[in-house]
């Protein structure tokens, strides 16, 4: 199978080395002809790189990996291209100006498109790149879903058909990531620490049931599985994030978290859901 990955930061050029060692033919494709390069892992020869999002068009699905802030503007170029094909999200995240999930962005930008599915679950990208086992929910229409498991069979996916849900996971582990990452240095003990993640937790699963999501969402891979990974461990972006804000610091990179905290407070007031919480945080970091 011919398969383009649009996105060559890290995950998407590790979802593209571990799709080309399932036996796909692998289009990646990058704005500037650059891929993220990890140490000590070579590039599989059924995998190339192309700045040309022309080359997308012969491609018999997409794997969609830019950042939320570019969602929107890449859709835009690569619309023309779109011949049908079944596309998989793999972005976290809301988009920071309309807090609109990568969905929504998809149904806005290109209301043609019939199949596609979205992916997420708890990986860092340099351990999916070295073949460390991990596993991903799934979430999509059916024929998105039976593709996107054939292309990253060397995942353990889990196939759902809970979209919006899915999506919330992955959003709100990364507003409760940068929380965590946050009270690891300002809050007052490791009881404070857990109640406030606990509560904050509450709040994404609350607005989720409220906005359709299934409640077994909330305990799949994309769920329990990535919150436990981004919101215990510095090498979390977010994490790390949070922790730099408590510091007084910058934090590197481009960190989800703060987009998805500002975009879940948005979302829950027009539901009506209350989030004193992910509200209270949010003040306390200076992200209001």
């Amino acid at each position: 199978m011919k398969v383009g990955v649009i996105g060559a930061g890290a995950w998407g050029t590790a979802l593209a080395i571990v799709s080309a060692r399932g036996g796909s033919d692998i289009i990646l494709w990058s704005y500037d002809g650059n891929i993220k390069e990890f140490e000590n892992i070579t590039i599989p020869e059924n995998l190339k790189v192309t700045s040309n999002m022309e080359e997308m068009e012969n491609c018999e699905a997409w794997l969609i990996v830019t950042p939320a802030a570019f969602f929107r503007e890449t859709l835009r170029k690569a619309k023309s291209f779109y011949k049908g094909q079944p596309i998989i999200v793999c972005t976290k995240g809301a988009e920071n100006s309309t807090g609109d999930f990568m969905s929504e962005i998809i149904s806005s930008e290109m209301p043609k498109v019939k199949d596609y599915g979205v992916l997420s679950g708890p990986q860092f990208a340099a351990e999916v790149a070295r073949g460390i086992p991990t596993g991903s929910t799934l979430a999509g229409t059916s024929k998105a879903v039976e593709i996107g498991k054939k292309i990253l069979n060397k995942l353990h996916i889990n196939p759902s058909d809970d979209v919006i849900g899915t999506q919330i996971c992955g959003v709100g582990k990364n507003a409760v990531a940068l929380i965590c990452g946050y009270n690891l240095i300002a809050a007052a003990g490791e009881n404070e620490r857990a109640l406030l993640f606990t509560k904050a937790w509450n709040e994404v699963m609350e607005l989720g049931l409220a906005s359709g999501a299934k409640m077994a969402t909330f305990l799949d891979l994309c769920g329990i599985g990535d919150l436990f990974l981004s919101a215990t461990s510095a090498t979390s972006r977010n994490f790390a994030g949070g922790m730099a804000i408590a510091r007084g610091e910058k934090p590197e990179g481009t960190v989800e978290g703060i987009f998805a905290l500002a975009g879940l407070i948005r979302r829950a007031k027009t539901k009506g859901i209350q989030t004193p919480v992910l509200i209270e945080m949010q003040k306390k970091m200076n992200l209001a």
